[in-house]
């Protein structure tokens, strides 16, 4: 099977399982889910969802975020890992958006990879998600399914990507990322599927038998 014709089979089963598939971080405007994304480097969508419930109540702007202050915002951030840094990073992007950008979210990959703790992956998912700019956000779920289903060797995020974009149509991505991370969750994980067993691996590579060896990010 060529890789044009996995990519259809892909396309068509994701959407018959995820047809509108919601944005895991809860929020509620563009810098909630700025905020939210920044806090869930090396931390579930689950938890973050449970921490910025409260703080989102207090803080849900760049002013009000700024006024709270490190200690505050590490209050609330605690149970999660890096939060002492994230406490920081948080503090200072919402100085920055309200200095540089008159208290917006800007809408651009280079304004917002500016700020801190706002890596390619951060932007890229607010730039889809907030500014419906195509995009297409690799995580570690997007990254491990690329490679078990064959559309990309798996060298490093920045890669897989770029091979994402190649073959799939630009109008696709900003679901396309979501559907995939869901069904990576529900479907395809780290350790209940080893490329032979879910029914996407299975459709895809029915004469594979031994185990495939994702590399990490």
């Amino acid at each position: 099977m060529k890789k044009i014709e996995r990519a259809e089979i892909i396309l068509k089963e994701l959407k018959k399982l995820y047809p509108s598939p919601p944005i895991p971080l809860d929020h509620t405007n563009a810098f909630t889910l700025l905020v939210a994304v920044v806090l869930s480097a090396q931390s579930t969508d689950k938890k973050v969802n449970e921490l910025t419930k409260e703080l989102f109540k207090v803080a849900d702007t760049p002013e009000k975020m700024e006024e709270l202050g490190v200690s505050r915002i590490y209050e609330y951030i605690k149970q999660l890992g890096l939060s002492n840094q994230k406490s920081k990073n948080i503090h200072l992007l919402s100085k920055l958006i309200i200095e540089r950008f008159h208290g917006q979210v800007p809408n651009s990959f280079t304004q917002l990879e500016s700020l801190p703790g706002v890596g390619h992956k951060t932007a890229s998912v607010v730039m889809s998600q907030v500014f419906n700019i195509p995009s297409f956000p690799v995580d570690t779920h997007i990254h491990r399914l690329s490679q078990r289903w064959g559309l990309t060797n798996g060298a490093n995020v920045k890669q897989t990507e770029k091979d994402l974009k190649k073959i799939f149509p630009i109008f696709e991505w900003n679901t396309l990322h979501l559907q995939i991370i869901f069904y990576g969750r529900e479907h395809c994980t780290a350790r209940g599927c080893d490329g032979t067993k879910c029914l996407m691996c299975t459709t895809l590579y029915p004469k594979r038998k031994k185990k495939f060896k994702c590399k990490k990010p």
